[in-house]
């Protein structure tokens, strides 16, 4: 069930200035650092990112072609992500997006992607794909080698993923049409597993400001619920010394750690590695403790990092 915490003065006081309901602003006094400065960097328009695709161009020669045509680019923490500082026409309307040069993504979304650690020749299997940027990342890393089996239950998704897999010059991937659970009947064991869960979108509030109302502790249970089972499905078809990363756009640790931490007691031969990008894991929420592994995950917090919301935990599964 979902945690809700006793209102405060502070919580009543910041939910009625920007908007939020109650409950959610008191839960974000608990674990979020810095709570006037997380609301109010949400209020803003976030930072755009597009992520260089090199299967089709070089970072050098996209950003000569983008800043010709008058895009103000900066450099960030990931080699491959450039912000855009300016944009004189719509991002995904140049010749170059068209072409595939590259993929409008944000930076917590490629930094899920780095933590699988993933090289050429690989088997990957990505358990909720569409539409597309996370995987057409592995196919890049992977430079079009190994093989992707990516998931996608629902037709009008995959089609549009299709569209991006072609856009992007990627042809190691295979779309499956099917149930993410049905993965533990493919009798199959796969090198890397991505399980960008389906969640309740708190880490991208920024960018749906209606969620702030709109959203309710039933969603987050129902997402913990869905999400536990995918991950235990995820975790049973990794390869021994394989890497599982789960990661959500979500700050409730119902959605994060609490998955996590449920998994990690079902599964001795699992350990939470540590990543390179953002704040440490949450081991405690209220009076929930969670395994001190759990410090080992990565939040990514609009105000701390210029991101989305994320969470991100990469798992090795020993033998």
């Amino acid at each position: 069930m979902t945690l809700i915490l006793p209102k405060s003065v502070e919580s009543v006081s910041l939910s009625a200035k920007y908007g939020y309901d109650e409950w959610l602003v008191s839960r974000f006094l608990e674990y979020v650092p810095n709570v006037k400065d997380f609301l109010s960097k949400m209020e803003r328009i976030p930072t755009q990112y597009i992520r260089v695709n090199t299967l089709k161009t070089s970072k050098a020669d996209l950003m000569r072609r983008l800043q010709s045509k008058g895009f103000e680019l900066k450099s960030t923490v990931m080699p491959e992500v450039l912000a855009v500082k300016k944009a004189p026409l719509v991002t995904g309307a140049t010749t170059e997006y068209l072409l595939g040069h590259y993929y409008i993504q944000d930076l917590s979304s490629c930094m899920v992607v780095d933590a699988l650690d993933i090289t050429p020749g690989q088997l990957v299997l990505d358990v909720a794909a569409a539409p597309g940027g996370k995987t057409t990342f592995m196919a890049q890393k992977m430079n079009n080698s190994g093989a992707i089996i990516a998931i996608e239950p629902n037709s009008r998704r995959a089609r549009s993923m299709s569209f991006n897999l072609a856009r992007c010059g990627v042809y190691n991937t295979c779309i499956l049409k099917t149930d993410a659970l049905q993965v533990v009947n493919f009798e199959m064991k796969f090198d890397r597993v991505l399980l960008d869960a389906p969640c309740s979108c708190e880490g991208v509030i920024a960018k749906d400001p209606s969620r702030k109302i709109s959203h309710t502790p039933q969603d987050v249970d129902y997402c913990s619920i869905m999400q536990q089972r995918l991950i235990q499905a995820a975790a049973s078809s990794v390869k021994p010394d394989g890497i599982l990363v789960y990661s959500t756009c979500s700050f409730a640790p119902e959605e994060n750690e609490m998955v996590v931490d449920r998994l990690l007691q079902d599964f001795s031969n699992i350990t939470v590695e540590p990543i390179e990008y953002g704040s440490s894991g949450l081991t405690r929420f209220g009076d929930l403790i969670f395994n001190d592994q759990l410090r080992n995950a990565r939040r990514l917090y609009p105000h701390l990092h210029d991101t989305t919301g994320f969470f991100i935990a990469r798992l090795r599964i020993s033998s």
